[in-house]
């Protein structure tokens, strides 16, 4: 797969005939793989090549800042996914006021000059340019090959990036591990935090979301996987007696998940994190690209009167999330 960066004065890319789909893909979930599925059967059938155009940061992000919708996935999570799904291209367009501005016609003419676009997959609520003045029935005038794809549903509702958020932010995993067709996860890099939960006695990974703020918050059980070394094993070497909890798949491990602001902690400017608390593991971990797979939601984050408190919680909240892990010894979702 090949990545492209895309501004509003894109140069010529002289790319081969392509057929493009549009959107924000947030989530890549069931209805955006029916899209990109169909996608590549137009393709095929006219022997172009592949192409998602995505949009970055996602544009109501640029118009509503922090009271955005969250995130479902990071640009590198969607890239992933797209690139599992076997596009050949992705194009990221640079959203800002020079791209917002854009005339439909302007837009078009980009489609066509540009990515060299001669069908288009869209969505059948599509609109685009300025002020939302364009549609599929205006580019089809244009030009394009131009096929709308019905609402993809499940369970007698439609598929959206806006139920997966709030199927998310209730705690029903296994729900969204089906809208997405697969568990859902997060993935950054393990960075420095406080150091706080290490005088707590429950040291943990702070991992980078790569979002303005998440679509989930509290306690839950995760499984932990590294992307670029095989985690089990380098625990293992940094402290054999030390190994952890394993987790359901080769090489990952068990963990205590928390994603919130930690109101027990008084901070100047709280902020959102993602912690994994692994039982039983000494090792140095920064640095390393981890995936954190949500497998079971305990309860909603909690704000405790003190630090004390706040030490017995996580001991609770541990305790009970092993005895899950005890309890369930197939994967979850």
């Amino acid at each position: 797969m090949k990545l492209l960066r895309l501004n509003a004065l894109a140069t010529d890319l002289q790319l081969p005939e392509t057929a493009v789909t549009i959107g924000n893909f947030d989530g890549v979930h069931l209805g955006h793989q029916a899209m990109i599925s169909q996608l590549q059967q137009f393709a095929e059938q006219r022997h172009l090549k592949t192409m998602v155009m995505i949009f970055e940061p996602q544009p109501l992000e640029f118009f509503k800042g922090y009271d955005a919708p969250p995130r479902i996935s990071s640009l590198r999570e969607k890239v992933e996914y797209l690139a599992e799904l076997g596009v050949d291209y992705v194009a990221i367009a640079k959203f800002d006021n020079q791209f917002r501005s854009l005339s439909a016609e302007a837009f078009a003419d980009l489609l066509k000059n540009k990515l060299n676009a001669q069908s288009l997959i869209l969505g059948d609520d599509f609109h685009f340019g300025k002020d939302r003045q364009g549609n599929s029935e205006f580019l089809k005038q244009y030009g394009f090959d131009v096929t709308n794809l019905k609402t993809v549903e499940f369970d007698g509702e439609r598929v959206s990036s806006t139920r997966i958020r709030q199927v998310l932010q209730q705690g029903n995993l296994n729900l969204a591990a089906k809208l997405l067709g697969r568990p859902y996860s997060m993935t950054g890099r393990v960075q420095y935090g406080d150091q706080i939960g290490r005088t707590l006695n429950f040291p943990t990974i702070n991992v980078r979301m790569n979002r303005h703020k998440p679509c989930l918050n509290g306690i839950y059980a995760v499984e932990v996987a590294c992307e670029t070394t095989p985690l089990a094993d380098k625990v293992r070497a940094a402290h054999p007696e030390l190994h952890g909890v394993s987790g359901y798949h080769a090489q990952t491990l068990f963990g205590a998940g928390h994603v919130g602001t930690r109101p027990a902690i008084k901070q100047e400017h709280p902020e959102w994190r993602l912690e994994v608390h692994f039982p039983q593991v000494s090792a140095n971990l920064y640095g390393l690209l981890m995936r954190v797979t949500f497998l079971d939601y305990l309860h909603g984050e909690l704000n405790y009167p003190s630090l004390e408190a706040l030490q017995a919680g996580i001991d609770d909240d541990v305790v009970k999330l092993l005895e899950f892990r005890q309890n369930t010894p197939k994967f979850p979702l």
